[in-house]
């Protein structure tokens, strides 16, 4: 069941930013020691296309880097590093209209913008027989890669936790077979901008409590704390201390998240940033729409710019 008292939003963020999540001694603890924490290792803003995307964030002062092409012969994509070693992907088919073969066909062909998240894994086999055992359907591993501009390949290995496309609920898992420096490096438009990292995941969902019940099983956490904001015409559910938020339409049928599930499913619907400086980020970048989330300060980019995705950020 979900509580319904006040917390902070991100308490120990700082803390967690220099934890390795799911790393081979947390995935090895029993999960009656304690919750397990995420290492947010990418986030994914999908699109029909590519150039599309990439000028929608260069628009709000946010200049990606090309990564190149997927070895699935169908994606490829540009990416946003921060100075943390996380990033935010953007993704599209190769060819426009064509996006069989990937799990995220129908949100690149919707432009859904935010639509997964993936978290590090020290040890993905162990990870996998642990998630296992939970009672958490898994699948993979599976081996991936891309061709960065310069020809360098760059491989990883993925393991997706729950049903639907990869970490579209639950986040998928990767763990690198290449130098992590090979697949990102921090972008030089993020360089001394004060945005360090991802600080939440806003994932929509259509049912709370099942929703709520999934990650607390999936990671031994407790359940959430709920709050409801007419201005993301949500109900929200907060696991403290964690990088999740759940969110679920105030009205049934009604508003802009319950359109977003009808047409997508339960994904990602916003992703919130941390900040050096909340003010400073919040001048430079030109943010607007400021909220109290769970006793923190949240403010967006222009949704407008972004067409209609939210991206923001949180003060600390």
């Amino acid at each position: 069941m979900v509580k319904h008292t006040g917390d902070l939003l991100v308490l120990c963020v700082a803390m967690l930013a220099s934890i390795a999540i799911l790393s081979k001694g947390a995935m090895a603890e029993d999960q009656s020691k304690g919750p397990i924490f995420l290492n947010i290792d990418h986030a994914s803003i999908c699109g029909s296309n590519l150039d599309s995307l990439r000028q929608a964030f260069t628009s709000v002062g946010l200049g990606s880097d090309y990564g190149g092409p997927h070895a699935n012969g169908v994606t490829h994509m540009a990416l946003l590093g921060f100075e943390n070693g996380s990033y935010l992907e953007l993704i599209a088919p190769q060819n426009a209209g064509k996006v069989a073969g990937s799990g995220w066909s129908n949100l690149m062909a919707g432009d859904a913008g935010p639509c997964a998240w993936a978290i590090s894994s020290q040890d993905i086999g162990e990870d996998v027989a642990r998630l296992k055992a939970a009672g958490v359907p898994v699948s993979g591993p599976e081996d991936g890669s891309r061709k960065r501009p310069d020809g360098m390949s760059v491989e990883w290995q993925t393991a997706n936790l729950g049903s639907g496309a990869p970490g579209t609920t639950l986040p998928f898992l990767i763990q690198d077979r290449t130098p992590r420096a090979w697949r990102v490096q921090p972008t030089e438009s993020l360089k001394d901008s004060g945005l360090t990292g991802f600080a939440m995941i806003v994932v929509g969902v259509r049912d709370l409590n099942a929703a709520s019940a999934l990650f607390e099983k999936a990671f031994n956490w407790q359940p959430p704390v709920i709050e409801e904001h007419g201005d993301f015409d949500a109900k929200l559910a907060y696991f403290p201390g964690m990088h999740v938020i759940l969110a679920t339409p105030l009205r049934a049928g009604r508003g802009w998240l319950a359109e977003r599930l009808q047409k997508f499913g339960d994904s990602p619907a916003a992703f919130l940033l941390s900040a050096r400086d909340f003010s400073a980020v919040s001048k430079k970048f030109h943010l607007s729409g400021n909220k109290t989330w769970f006793q923190q300060q949240v403010s967006w980019f222009d949704e407008h710019k972004l067409n209609g995705w939210r991206i923001g950020v949180v003060g600390q």
